[in-house]
Order: structure tokens, then C-alpha cells, then sequence
């Protein structure tokens, strides 16, 4: 299943991540990854410092979908170059999908990469993932309003 495709651009990395997710494609996913990546996702773990942390989250995230597929939507996209690195960052939505294409749920997040573009094309040397939280609950929202 797993193609190798490098971006050559750095908003092509956000499409080839769209793709690896819908198609719970752990190496094509990864292949968008710098070994030496540090990621500050949103769920139950601090940082993810390396390739290797990252694929383990990843693979758990994919495995615990069963049929079920996730599209990935980005909004209001700010990208800025300089040289060999680059940052983008976006607000996400991640649709939970049946098999059969039905909506199950959807969340909202804010996503950062940064980029840095060696010979082999563009990597995310480090990824931010977050949702603002309510002041007086502490309850992480999930959806943008």
C-alpha cells in the first residue's frame, strides 16, 4: 500500500499527510517525518521525540480506528518560507467516517509544522497539535466556534 512519495513542496506535505490518514497508511504517513522529529500532540503524552515514538502513537491511533477512516480538513492555511525551513499551521477538522463514507463524529484542532527541506525533499522536523481549554472547566474544546 505504501508509496513512496516525497514533498516538494512544503504545503505538499500537508497533502500527502491527508492521504497517508484516510488511507491509515503508517509508513506513508511517517515517510513525512524527520528521524530526529520532536511532536507535541494532543493526547496523553508530552512530546513524541523521534521517529520511532512518533510511528508507535501513530500505529496505535490507525489500529484503534478498526474500519472506521479519518478525512483530514484544513482551514484558513498561513505558510511562510525561508530557505530551507518553513512553518505552516492551519485549524483542522478530523472526520471520523464509516466504511461506507457516514460521518460518526468530528473534532476540531490547530495544527503547527515546521519544515526543514533537505536532498530527499521536505520533512516535519517538529509538529503542534492543540485545542484551546475552557478557563473556568478545563475542558478542552474540540470544536472551533
Amino acid at each position: 500500500m505504501t508509496r513512496t512519495m516525497t514533498a516538494t513542496t512544503p504545503t505538499q506535505v500537508l497533502e500527502l499527510y491527508r492521504a497517508a490518514v484516510y488511507a491509515k497508511d503508517v509508513e506513508a504517513l511517517m515517510q513525512l517525518y524527520a528521524p530526529d522529529v520532536r511532536v507535541f500532540d494532543m493526547w496523553g503524552t508530552w512530546a513524541y521525540d523521534g521517529a520511532d515514538a512518533w510511528r508507535t502513537a501513530v500505529s496505535e491511533w490507525f489500529g484503534s480506528l478498526g474500519s472506521d477512516l479519518v478525512r483530514v480538513e484544513m482551514d484558513d492555511l498561513q505558510h511562510t518560507q525561508s530557505g530551507e525551513l518553513a512553518v505552516l499551521s492551519a485549524f483542522v477538522t478530523y472526520r471520523g467516517l464509516s466504511a461506507q463514507g457516514q460521518e460518526l463524529r468530528s473534532m476540531n484542532n490547530r495544527l503547527t509544522l515546521v519544515c526543514r527541506q533537505d536532498s530527499s525533499g521536505w520533512q516535519v522536523i517538529h509538529e503542534h497539535s492543540s485545542s484551546p481549554a475552557d478557563f473556568e472547566s478545563g475542558k478542552v474544546l474540540l470544536r472551533r466556534g
